[in-house]
């Protein structure tokens, strides 16, 4: 395989506005404050200040040699009131938007990364019809403020993980445990993309315009037992495709035995991509249990590379075959989130040439991959792990909120800036 990244190859970095932003009340501030994390006293609070040291941190998004920076729109930042947008956020994530075109860094635009206006949960949900009225009302105020910067967009991060994990588990916001309600929040999720997508096009005439699906690799815990590799196959399709078949067919279909099955016709969703977003960082084993959802999923250091800090698998050949999957959509492939929890900063160099390398062996297999933004720029706020991981690039004192570059800083320029890969 060639070692080398075509000179149109872009290399980038992502972050989500809730994570680094600071300062921002919605309902994951909410859930918090219900004591809903490990740490029941966490709380993100001011993050780590990126929206008061933006133009300092672009300088570090220089500094990596990337040319894309994936941000996020906060809902809540720009509507925090039903009806009531904040004229001052809008000018300030334009300002930003602008600030990056400025120094030559492609916007990667996130418009809804699992979080929601705490009113949203009130007013609607995600889970009944009537959220795409305001969601069409966000998602136009977005395309007016996107409006001109050749930005590409991303409606939506890991929708699976924040239907299944809001609805039918009940660990993220609002926390049901409700099967048909976590599919008609799919549902209404294709419907929304669909939304965005025409806003979008009322503005220009082409648009960038995909999502960022998270693909795991499944596995049954007990390879010999029919019931643990069924879930894996339901997994699959369930958990990484059947979004993406929406998007792409027009038709969703959700089947889980004995938890839901859903199909409907998504007006407009047929080859409503332009791209497709994968969020890629490790494998699950399943196993049947006899009480619902019926599945338990485990982390299992399978190849004796050591779990990462978050307790995950690092499992590149994975990476090859969620890659090669995904293929058979006929689409641009973005890598719009891969990282590691790597608290002492020593794993980050080797994580990332193992995961470029099957990125290359992707290609080589004819899969259209065409970027790679790594997750994170900085350390930030992990959700339900709160302040523990560490995934960025940059380490981040919490207390002083000082950046200080890891050791993989030096390596990952190197690669984008020589378009070589060599180990570190």
């Amino acid at each position: 395989m060639s070692h080398r990244f075509p000179d149109d190859f872009t290399f980038g970095v992502a972050t989500s506005a809730y994570q680094v932003e600071g300062g921002i009340e919605n309902d994951w501030s909410q859930w918090e404050r219900l004591g809903r994390l490990k740490d029941k006293d966490a709380r993100c609070g001011r993050g780590v200040e990126h929206w008061e040291r933006f133009e300092a941190d672009l300088s570090l998004v220089q500094e990596l040699g990337a040319h894309a920076y994936r941000i996020s729109l906060e809902w809540a930042r720009i509507e925090p009131r039903y009806g009531e947008f904040d004229a001052v956020a809008i000018a300030g994530y334009r300002k930003r938007l602008e600030a990056m075109r400025a120094r030559g860094i492609r916007p990667i635009v996130t418009l809804h990364h699992f979080t929601n206006p705490q009113w949203l949960h009130v007013q609607c949900g995600w889970h009944t019809p009537a959220v795409l009225e305001p969601w069409r009302r966000y998602a136009k105020v977005c395309a007016e403020l996107l409006d001109g910067l050749g930005a590409a967009v991303i409606t939506f991060n890991e929708p699976m993980v924040f239907g299944l994990g809001g609805y039918l588990h009940g660990v993220m916001p609002p926390g049901l445990k409700d099967a048909k309600s976590a599919a008609v929040v799919v549902e209404n999720i294709a419907r929304a993309h669909v939304i965005a997508r025409e806003e979008l096009l009322l503005r220009s005439k082409s648009v960038t315009c995909g999502i960022a699906q998270h693909l795991t690799v499944f596995a049954p815990e007990r390879r010999w037992h029919p019931l643990d590799q069924a879930l894996t196959r339901i997994a699959e399709e369930n958990f990484n495709h059947a979004l993406l078949r929406a998007l792409t067919t027009g038709d969703l279909e959700l089947r889980m035995p004995a938890v839901m099955k859903h199909k409907r016709r998504i007006d407009g969703a047929r080859d409503s991509m332009e791209f497709l977003g994968v969020n890629y960082y490790t494998r699950a084993h399943l196993k049947f249990v006899a009480r619902p959802p019926f599945i338990e999923f485990a982390f299992k250091d399978v190849n004796r590379r050591g779990l990462t800090d978050i307790g995950w698998e690092d499992y590149p050949e994975g990476f090859l075959q969620v890659l090669k999957e995904v293929k058979r959509y006929r689409l641009p492939v973005w890598v719009t989130e891969n990282g590691i929890d790597d608290r002492e900063g020593s794993r980050r160099p080797s994580f990332i040439y193992q995961h470029l390398r099957a990125l290359l062996d992707a290609r080589a297999d004819g899969v259209d991959v065409r970027a790679y933004l790594h997750w994170s720029l900085l350390d930030n706020f992990e959700w339900l792990e709160a302040w523990g991981p560490r995934f960025g690039l940059y380490r981040v004192d919490f207390q002083t909120l000082e950046r200080t570059p890891t050791t993989a800083v030096k390596y990952f320029r190197q690669v984008a800036t020589s378009r070589q890969l060599e180990p570190p």
